[in-house]
């Protein structure tokens, strides 16, 4: 099946229409017609290949909702009309030790990526959804709560489980003291869901411009994190600290913030190795974690859980042929706080 795209050909040229091929559909498949991609800055690394692992033509995308318009005949959970999700990953073994525990991102024999990974049905490389549709196997499509923006939604196909999932494993609950370090296209969703899951959230930045948006975000305090003023009265007070941020920065600061079995989880994935003083970790039996999204049953359980508290990310929604542009936004940080195409703008290519 021929689609419509928007790929990357190497690393210093932009993205431009492209044709595509997708599979037939499956009697496990669900075939899926596109509304919406969010733009995750997972795209713009591997787009301009600087995790120098990119396979090209590169087609990102990989917060997608659609609507369904076809099911193989074991796809029955779902049907023609319904508006669904597709995540980070569309396939996995499904039967090795951490698939059966609904880890399928930790699938011993590797899951495969939305785009730039393995097609193990095709050939090639995954496609990702900066197209106008897609075949996904069943046990990785979702369902979207209705009453939720679908373009404010699709962000949390990544974003939403790739914070939630650590808020989560971690318990936070009311009367935890919670800290967001970065107020991005995570940290923003991280707020969100640490308010919701009932925690006192502090949101360390360092930008005093974001303070307000912190506040209004459901933030109950800001830190400015270059002020040791304003750092030192959080010494050995929180609970959990979620660091969304990828730049380099000084992660044992926050790691002195923790109370006594405290815990900080890192999912902004910076280029260099960051600095650790073991005595962080030592002095307060603190624990520093890393988190990779969450399984399909977690993502589903997050979609739910955003549907009941109508959470959803703060977008900027652009047509497909403003992509290039957003991504050198993206680089400058300026947008609030994640890009999201309007696939209804893809056009065919000439």
């Amino acid at each position: 099946m021929k689609v419509n795209a928007y790929a990357a050909q190497n690393a210093t040229t932009t993205l431009a229409p492209v044709d595509i091929q997708r599979r037939d559909r499956g009697k496990h498949d669900v075939e899926i017609d596109i509304l919406y991609c969010g733009v995750c800055h997972s795209d713009l690394h591997t787009v301009r290949n600087e995790w120098e692992s990119t396979t090209y033509p590169c087609i990102p995308g990989h917060e997608i909702i659609g609507r369904v318009v076809n099911v193989g005949a074991q796809a029955n959970k779902f049907k023609k009309g319904d508006i669904v999700g597709v995540g980070c990953m569309v396939d996995a073994c499904l039967t090795c030790a951490n698939c059966k525990k609904d880890l399928e991102q930790f699938c011993e024999k590797g899951m495969t990526w939305t785009y730039n990974s393995p097609d193990k049905l095709m050939g090639g490389m995954t496609f990702g959804g900066y197209s106008e549709s897609i075949v996904v196997d069943k046990a990785f499509v979702l369902k979207i709560p209705k009453h939720l923006d679908l373009a404010s939604a699709a962000p949390l196909l990544c974003a939403g489980i790739t914070t939630y999932s650590p808020l989560r494993r971690n318990h936070v609950r009311k009367g935890q003291k919670v800290g967001i370090v970065g107020l991005g296209g995570l940290g923003h969703v991280g707020v969100k869901l640490a308010k919701a899951f009932g925690a006192h959230v502090v949101v360390f930045t360092t930008s005093p411009s974001k303070v307000e948006d912190a506040l209004r975000l459901g933030a109950d305090e800001v830190v400015i994190s270059t002020n040791a003023d304003e750092m030192k009265p959080h010494l050995n007070s929180f609970h959990f600290i979620l660091d969304t941020v990828s730049a380099q920065h000084d992660i044992n600061a926050y790691l002195v913030l923790l109370g006594r079995d405290g815990n900080l989880t890192q999912v902004g994935v910076p280029a260099k190795p960051l600095s650790l003083n073991v005595g962080s970790l030592v002095f307060g039996q603190r624990s520093l974690s890393g988190s990779l999204i969450g399984g399909i049953k977690e993502t589903q359980e997050m979609l739910d859980f955003c549907g009941k508290h109508n959470i959803t990310a703060d977008i900027e929604l652009i047509p497909i042929q403003n992509i290039n542009e957003a991504y050198d936004r993206l680089v400058k940080s300026d947008v609030k706080y994640r890009f999201v195409i309007d696939m209804a703008s893809l056009q065919p290519a000439l």
